[in-house]
């Protein structure tokens, strides 16, 4: 059995996404007075590699308890599509069909598009670039991963969704306008709404933003953030892959690592309640 990893390391320079904390790593105890070392770290669930739970964009949706770990490991692809990549670029499903890979229905989906290269700490560091100029999809790839049954997928970038249809084009207008120019339309232009009913109360929703974070998160479709590590050792391969969160019940992210597992077959069955997600929720019957 071979196993990478596909995770960044994790330190205080660690950026969050735009407009999120970074972390604070500090001694609680030491060695030299209480013969012991006691730390504390406090940090956003969305800083380094991380994977979003459904509740983080979807009302009354999946936490980090509630993923079986046949659902978080299973079969898939890691996917390159970085020789088609530029700043802003659209990811569509024919690029990744063209891809060397097979994807299968039912896999994990690792897309890469070479934008890990910016990452912090990287030699070509460029975080606005990284968080703010990144590739991604718009509605014809997320029903096309719905179609395809995909379970979750990662993205070696800030969001799941284009940095163009997240909030960042409110918050840096100035790449906003540069991106229109660009496209030659507006971002909600370009982009396109989407209409979906709501899964609780049944009401229509409609919006021009986050599609990655609300419409597919309802559906089940969830994914991880600024995926890494030896990836480039990975791609176009299929092999088993896994996300490790945190199994920590009401958190609607957790940072974890994400492996790829070669020479282990082609099959994972989860053993027990605790691998199933079977378990009794405090102060619910």
């Amino acid at each position: 059995m071979r196993i990478t990893d596909l995770t960044h390391v994790m330190n205080v320079h660690t950026p969050g996404w735009v407009g999120y904390a970074g972390n604070k790593m500090y001694y609680a105890q030491n060695l030299q007075t209480q013969r012991i070392v006691a730390q504390r770290v406090d940090m956003a669930l969305h800083v380094g590699t991380h994977i979003d739970g459904a509740m983080h964009g979807a009302d009354g949706m999946g936490d980090m308890a509630s993923y079986p770990l046949d659902f978080l490991v299973s079969p898939g692809a890691v996917v390159d599509i970085s020789d088609q990549m530029d700043d802003w670029a659209l990811i569509t499903p024919t690029m990744l069909e063209q891809a060397p890979v097979e994807i299968r229905d039912g896999d994990i989906l690792i897309i890469h598009t070479g934008w890990h290269r910016y990452w912090e700490g990287q030699p070509k560091q460029d975080l606005v670039r990284y968080f703010c100029m990144h590739p991604g999809g718009g509605l014809e790839l997320l029903h096309w991963m719905l179609k395809k049954k995909i379970k979750w997928f990662g993205m070696d970038v800030g969001s799941c969704d284009h940095s163009m249809n997240t909030s960042i084009r409110h918050m840096r207008p100035d790449l906003a306008a540069r991106f229109e120019r660009k496209v030659g339309k507006s971002c909600s232009e370009y982009f396109g709404t989407f209409r979906y009913t709501h899964a609780k109360s049944g009401r229509i929703v409609e919006d021009d933003i986050f599609p990655f974070h609300s419409l597919a998160f309802q559906e089940g479709l969830i994914h991880a953030e600024n995926v890494g590590g030896d990836i480039e050792t990975m791609l176009n391969k299929r092999c088993i892959i896994g996300a490790f969160p945190w199994r920590y019940e009401g958190l609607e992210a957790s940072p974890c690592r994400i492996l790829c597992i070669e020479d282990a077959g082609d099959s994972v069955t989860a053993v027990g309640d605790a691998a199933k997600a079977i378990f009794q929720r405090a102060g619910r019957t």
